[in-house]
C-alpha cells in the first residue's frame, strides 16, 4: 500500500516554483526571516527522524549546494546537540551558497561540526541517512557528483529520510528522469508539492510527512494549484438518500461493449454501477453473452446489441458508458458512431478511446478515462512523454477532446478543459491487474446516473475505487487482488455516513 500518512496531510497542493517565489514574503508576514524558516525546517525534520528512528545513534547528512542542504546543516547541528553522532557529506556547487544555507553551514561549523567531501569514506556505522541534496528547483536529471551520492545512499542499506522531497524527483511533475533517492520517509515543508503525489512519487517518497513551518494561515489564503482527494471527502458528493427514493430517482444507465471473449469487462462495469447505486443498468452486448451475464448478475438488464436495441437503449438512458470490451471491429465502431451523437452525460473507456484517437472529436458532455498507453494514443505521443508530465498530458487531453479526463495511474489525475485539476490520493499496487479500469467506468457511470456532475462523478468515482482497494489491501495485502474483490467493499465508500 501507499505509505503516505494521509490523515495528517492537507487537501491542497501548490506549485513548488510558485512557493519559492512567495515564501520570503510569507515568512516576512509571519515575522520570520528566511533563515528562521530554515531553522524550523531542520527542527521539523529532526523531530520526524527521532520519531521514526528513536534508537538511531549515527546520522549521515548529505548536504547539497542549496537551501535543501541548508536544512540538512540545521538538522545536523540540532542532532549533534542531542548527543547524536553526525557526519556531514557536502556536495559542492558552481555557485555560492544561498545566504540562508551559508548561514546554516557556518552555524554547524561554529558548533564544532566538520564537513567531509564527496570522495571521503563513509563511517562504518550509519543508522539513518538524511537526504538534503537536491530541492524543489530540480528540472533536469541530476549530474555528478549528485548521481554518485544518490546511488551510494540507495545501496547503503540504512533508511533514508528526505528533506522536502527525494533528491532527483521533480517537484512539479513527479517524474524522475534518472537517479533518484528511494526514501523510507519524506518530510515536506510549508506546502504539498504536486510531484509528491503522482508519477514516480509513490515508489520513492516512502511515508510522507508534512510541516507548514508556521505558515499554514498564510497558505490557506492562497489559491492552490490542485486538490488532493481522499476518502474523507466522500460526504461532499454522497449524501444520504431520501427515504422515499425509488429506482428511477437513482438513474438509468446503459453500458455498451463486451465483444467476443470480452464479456467479463462489461459484466464488471455493470455490476460496479449497480454497487455504486445506479437505479437501473442496461447492458448491450454480443448475443452470446446475454445468458451468462443474466445468470451471473440477474439485477442487470442484458440485451443483444443491434441498431434497434442500441437506439432504444440510448433513448431510454440518462447516462451512457461505452468502451469496456468494445473491441475495434465494425460491430464496436458502429455502436460508437451511433452513441456519440447523443447529447447525454457519457463516459468513454478502453477501445472507445482507441477509436477516438483514430477519429478525434471534441465533446463537453463526456468523461474519458485513459491509462497512460491510451493517453499517448489520444495525444499522438509516447507513454514516456505522458509519464514525464502527467499534469500536462491530462490538460492537453481535456483541451483537445473536451469534457473531463481521468488519467489513470499511481496518483490518478482528474482535469477539465477549464483548468480544474485534482489528484486521487488513494489506491495501491494491487490495482495493477486486469479489470480495474472496467470497474472504475462502472463506478463513475453509476455516479453520473445519480446526477453528479461530470467532474464530481470522476472525482468521487476515483476515490471510491482507490479507497475500496486500500481497505482490501489493509486486510489481505496487494498481491493477488482481483477487480471483482473490490465489489463488496464499495458499500463502505458509497455510504460514507454509515461507515464514518
Amino acid at each position: 500500500m501507499n505509505k503516505t500518512n494521509k490523515s495528517s496531510l492537507p487537501h491542497s497542493a501548490y506549485s513548488a516554483e510558485w512557493l519559492r517565489g512567495w515564501e520570503g514574503e510569507a515568512a516576512k508576514l509571519a515575522g520570520l526571516s528566511l533563515y528562521q524558516l530554515m531553522e524550523r525546517a531542520g527542527d521539523a525534520a529532526l523531530r520526524t527522524i527521532n520519531w521514526c528512528y528513536p534508537y538511531a545513534r549515527h546520522y549521515l547528512i548529505l548536504a547539497g549546494h542549496g537551501n535543501n542542504g541548508g536544512d540538512g546543516y540545521v538538522a545536523a547541528r540540532l542532532a549533534a546537540a542531542q548527543g547524536k553522532a553526525v557526519t556531514v557529506i557536502e556536495c559542492p556547487g558552481s555557485r555560492p551558497l544561498p545566504d540562508e544555507a551559508r548561514q546554516a553551514r557556518q552555524a554547524w561549523l561554529d558548533a564544532g561540526g566538520s564537513i567531509a567531501g564527496v570522495d571521503e569514506g563513509w563511517p562504518p556505522q550509519v543508522d539513518v541517512i538524511v537526504d538534503g541534496l537536491l530541492g524543489t528547483g530540480l528540472k533536469d536529471a541530476p549530474r555528478e557528483p549528485y548521481t554518485g551520492l544518490i546511488h551510494r545512499a540507495n545501496d547503503h542499506g540504512a533508511p533514508i529520510v528526505s528533506l522536502d522531497l527525494p533528491s532527483g524527483l521533480n517537484a512539479e511533475t513527479g517524474a524522475a528522469p534518472a537517479a533518484v533517492i528511494k526514501a523510507a520517509h519524506t518530510v515536506t515543508f510549508i506546502a504539498l508539492k504536486p510531484g509528491l503525489l503522482t508519477g514516480k512519487a509513490r515508489s520513492v517518497t516512502g511515508k510522507l510527512h508534512y510541516d507548514d513551518l508556521g505558515l499554514g494561515n498564510w497558505l490557506q489564503q492562497q489559491t492552490p494549484l490542485l486538490e488532493r482527494l481522499t476518502a474523507d471527502l466522500l460526504p461532499r458528493w454522497l449524501t444520504p438518500r431520501d427515504p422515499c427514493a425509488h429506482k428511477g430517482d437513482n438513474g438509468r444507465l446503459v453500458i455498451i461493449g463486451g465483444d467476443h471473449g470480452l464479456s467479463g469487462a462489461i459484466r464488471m462495469t455493470g455490476e460496479a454501477a449497480l454497487r455504486t447505486g445506479a437505479g437501473l443498468v442496461r447492458v448491450l452486448t454480443r448475443e452470446e453473452n446475454v445468458g451468462s451475464l443474466l445468470t451471473a448478475r440477474p439485477e442487470l438488464m442484458v440485451e443483444p446489441l443491434n441498431d434497434q436495441s442500441l437506439r432504444q437503449g440510448l433513448e431510454w438512458a440518462d447516462v451512457i458508458v461505452i468502451g469496456p470490451g468494445l473491441g475495434q471491429s465494425e460491430w464496436g465502431k458502429n455502436a460508437l458512431r451511433i452513441a456519440e451523437n447523443y447529447d447525454k452525460p457519457m463516459l468513454w473507456d478502453a477501445d472507445a478511446l482507441n477509436l477516438l484517437a483514430i477519429n478525434p472529436q471534441k465533446r463537453h458532455n463526456r468523461i474519458v478515462t485513459p491509462h497512460p498507453g491510451e493517453a499517448a494514443r489520444l495525444l499522438n505521443s509516447k507513454v514516456g512523454v505522458v509519464e514525464s508530465d502527467r499534469f500536462l498530458a491530462a490538460a492537453n487531453i481535456a483541451k483537445r477532446y473536451g469534457g473531463v479526463v481521468v488519467l489513470k495511474g499511481a496518483g490518478t489525475l482528474i482535469a477539465d478543459a477549464g483548468g480544474q485539476t485534482s489528484i486521487a490520493d488513494v489506491g495501491n499496487a494491487g490495482m495493477a491487474s486486469g479489470g480495474m479500469g472496467d470497474l472504475l467506468s462502472g463506478i463513475i457511470g453509476g455516479l453520473l446516473a445519480q446526477k453528479l456532475s461530470l467532474y464530481d462523478a470522476a472525482c468521487a468515482g476515483c476515490v471510491i475505487h482507490g479507497a475500496a482497494a486500500d481497505w482490501l489491501a489493509a486486510e489481505k495485502g496487494t498481491r493477488g487482488m482481483l477487480a471483482t474483490d473490490l465489489l463488496p467493499a464499495l458499500y463502505r465508500f458509497v455510504n460514507p455516513e454509515h461507515f464514518a
